[in-house]
């Protein structure tokens, strides 16, 4: 291990554009997919409901890696993650465009999106608590500005992703105009992932303050305790039980009943084994309310930018214009103002910023369920980015500021369970809600839905859907009401996620009401930390902790 020294201000600014650009790559995968799932669902005969599952599977994995990397990452060091991470990635690029031409393309695209997720989940791992380090003083200030670099990545990926497209500026160089294809656009993520893998190799990173503070590895757990067990637990497992269900589907065993007692089995024994750990220490209450806000605060941001290109699709489309500039838009709003947080947030306080968020995205998205012309559609997408900008990077800065005890656990467990949140449930139930729109809006229409509707299975149980092969088999004014159901049931989709921010309101202002109590919003600063600067080391984050 290399001496520890103080670092320079070059080291700190070239570990955080690394840190940086390896959120980009996550923003990449994630664009790409977005812009490219309606091509997918056309070439491969996806439900919109099945579409929400390779959604929810880019985002739910990364609990996995983020959670389990943060048990271990000061023992194994932030270099080994992000090798980890930087092979994930390619693996995945690899994976989703090779594996469908052979095997069962849902199933292919699936576990191509599982990788890269796992893939993100590590770059999480790493890049929150290294930064939350590399500035104590300034934690949600420089989170805000880190997590510039996601939007940063949605801009530029989506970008070059829609200029791919039919009539894009790529297209009209390489392939005369038309769309090139979509392998070509999953092959984009390499592009980032190379320079941030580059990046990496010679950077030294900081000793985490837990460790640098002195509190113990048992009290880290201690933070987060059975509570935060039982939420991951409930979420990752209920997921992992419904893949499970799927895959024994095909291979042609009923899992029934039973499965359900495995699930619950296993949340159970997590539960209790953190308990074991811990001394049956149920996590501290603050961090445990926080934790759950991330389930609708995820949906709200990223379960909706999951589906904003398809939802929108039908307006833009009619007046010639490509879906994928709705997020493109929102996320340079977003990338902009995250720089420019700490006057803002001075201003506000964190909560006083969430709070108003939550307004506004109300607002917005309400907004957009209801227009119907471009104009109107950017005026309601300004509010909507608006909104959403400081919601994740300003939730990991109060999590840093209130728990640091917590180390990495506590940080990353707060955006492993929103992604866990809007994987399992939010994206899914965006999907959910549209096919089951769009079969109630034919049911007026009995000789249609008779001859298009089919059940299927989702993390809930089943459901009834459109079978996208079966309305192309009706004629051609059958077809047009089927289109027409299904473009309201995109629209009514975004008016009923509004639920979600409303929540979330509800949750800040009691957080404002009890920090007042308390007498105002005070950072917990750990004692034998304040004082020095973040330690570097070469890659390994100093001694094992008690």
């Amino acid at each position: 291990m290399n001496e520890k020294s103080a670092p320079s201000d070059g080291e700190k600014k070239f570990l955080f554009w690394a840190c940086f650009i390896s959120l980009i790559t996550t923003a990449f995968g994630f664009i790409v997919r977005a812009i490219i799932i309606d091509d997918w669902g056309t070439v491969f005969n996806l439900t919109e409901t099945q579409k929400g599952e390779i959604f929810g599977v880019g985002l739910w994995p990364f609990a996995i890696s983020i959670i389990l990397f943060s048990l271990v990452i000061d023992k194994i060091g932030y270099k080994t993650a992000m090798y980890f991470a930087f092979a994930c990635h390619a693996l995945s690029v690899v994976m989703t465009i090779v594996l469908p031409m052979y095997f069962d393309p849902y199933w292919s695209l699936y576990f191509g999106t599982f990788i890269v997720a796992l893939g993100n989940g590590t770059v999480e791992a790493v890049v929150n608590p290294v930064v939350a380090t590399l500035f104590p003083n300034e934690k949600t200030k420089w989170l805000n500005m880190l997590h510039a670099g996601w939007p940063g990545g949605l801009v530029l990926g989506g970008i070059i992703t829609i200029g791919m497209g039919p009539d894009g500026f790529l297209s009209n160089i390489f392939s005369g105009g038309v769309s090139m294809a979509w392998q070509y656009k999953v092959a984009l993520i390499l592009i980032p992932t190379v320079v941030y893998g580059l990046m990496m190799l010679p950077c030294k990173f900081p000793v985490n303050e837990r460790v640098a503070a002195g509190v113990s590895y048992g009290d880290m757990l201690a933070e987060f305790g059975m509570g935060g067990a039982l939420i991951v637990g409930f979420l990752m497992f209920s997921e992992l039980g419904r893949v499970a269900t799927e895959l024994l589907g095909k291979a042609g065993v009923e899992s029934g009943e039973w499965m359900i007692y495995v699930v619950w089995g296993c949340i159970i024994a997590a539960t209790i084994g953190m308990g074991a750990i811990t001394k049956f220490a149920i996590g501290r209450p603050l961090f445990l309310f926080m934790l759950l806000i991330m389930v609708p605060l995820a949906t709200t941001e990223l379960g909706t930018d999951s589906w904003i290109t398809s939802l929108m699709e039908p307006v833009m489309t009619k007046a010639g214009y490509a879906a994928g500039w709705v997020i493109v838009y929102t996320s340079l709003i977003m990338m902009i103002l995250r720089f420019f947080a700490g006057p803002i947030v001075h201003k506000l306080s964190p909560l006083g910023l969430l709070a108003a968020s939550s307004v506004i995205a109300i607002v917005g998205l309400v907004f957009l369920s209801k227009v119907d012309s471009i104009a109107l559609i950017f005026v309601a997408a300004t509010i909507y980015g608006l909104g959403k900008t400081f919601f994740w990077p300003t939730m990991l800065g109060v999590v840093a500021e209130q728990s640091p005890r917590g180390g990495a656990l506590t940080l990353n467990a707060t955006g492993g369970v929103g992604m866990l949140g809007v994987g399992v449930v939010g994206a899914v139930f965006l999907g959910y809600f549209q096919d089951s729109a769009q079969v109630a809006a034919l049911e007026d229409k009995p000789a249609i839905l008779k001859q298009v509707e089919e059940e299927k299975t989702w993390v809930f149980g089943k459901y009834n859907a459109v079978n996208a092969d079966a309305v192309k088999e009706l004629p051609e004014a059958e077809q047009e009401e089927v289109t027409v159901a299904s473009e309201q049931a995109k629209k009514d989709a975004l008016f009923a996620v509004a639920i979600f921010p409303c929540i979330m309101l509800a949750c800040y202002l009691a957080l404002i009401v009890y920090f007042t109590s308390q007498g105002g919003y005070k950072a917990e600063v750990l004692v034998g930390h304040e004082a020095e600067d973040a330690k570097f080391t070469g890659g390994v984050e100093g001694p094992a902790d008690a």
